[in-house]
């Protein structure tokens, strides 16, 4: 069997060294003599130096022109030659442990995909209250959270990948589109080892922008999904 490990990266140049570092540890974590893995970085349009610092780290790097969360992980997806693919955001710790874990699952034959819970060390409390409130709905719904995805490589062809139609909450569009095909397999929700991951969003933007996201979604209707200026949490560039 063999992994590919897809890292969408925009100006990511800062914390995109410490991921490929702890992809590589749970690819170590995993290894067998008849297993293969491979780390595929889309630069995502960046500006600084973030294919140049995923080559110095080893990884296949290929370019998505367009600021899109799904077009890069499809892009990269493209790329890949692997019999299941593990999409991580750069700015994410995954553990060995949670590899471990996402392994078992593959080896089950029974797991089309799935995801982990997430943890935000440090994070305040209102931040700590909205993950324990996520993760108790990504493991109810079984809706990946877009920061750890696996899934089989034929299935995620099958659906065609991630919506480019949507500029956020791709992954839970995702999650329910591969549900929805294979309905005979499991889609999982990993949580022994949560995925760490950055809480830098609370931090680096205000409740009245989150807050006017959320009006925006709900007074379309969920439209806003679909503009990328009503997503602007995304795509704005701030680091």
């Amino acid at each position: 069997m063999k992994l590919s490990v897809v890292v969408p990266a925009f100006n990511e140049e800062r914390l995109l060294p410490g991921t490929l570092a702890h992809i590589r540890n749970g690819l170590e974590a995993i290894a067998s003599p008849r297993s293969s893995s491979e780390i595929i970085v889309c630069d995502n349009n960046s500006t600084d130096r973030t294919a140049q610092v995923a080559r110095a780290a080893g990884a296949q790097v290929v370019f998505e022109p367009v600021n899109q969360i799904a077009r890069a992980r499809n892009a990269g997806a493209a790329a890949a030659s692997g019999d299941w693919l593990v999409f991580v955001d750069a700015d994410s710790s995954p553990s060995p442990a949670l590899f471990q874990d996402m392994a078992q699952a593959i080896a089950s034959g029974r797991c089309v995909g799935g995801g982990a819970t997430i943890e935000i060390p440090g994070a305040r409390l209102h931040v700590r209250a909205w993950v324990s409130a996520w993760n108790a709905l990504s493991r109810l719904a079984r809706w990946a959270a877009g920061s750890f995805i696996f899934c089989d490589a034929a299935a995620f062809h099958a659906v065609q990948g991630f919506s480019q139609e949507l500029y956020a909450s791709e992954e839970i569009d995702f999650s329910r589109r591969l549900k929805r095909r294979f309905p005979q397999r499991d889609f999982i929700i990993l949580h022994r080892h949560p995925l760490v991951t950055s809480g830098r969003k609370a931090e680096l933007y205000s409740w009245r922008e989150h807050a006017a996201f959320l009006v925006a979604l709900v007074a379309s209707r969920g439209r806003a999904l679909r503009r990328r200026e009503d997503c602007s949490i995304w795509y704005d560039g701030r680091r």
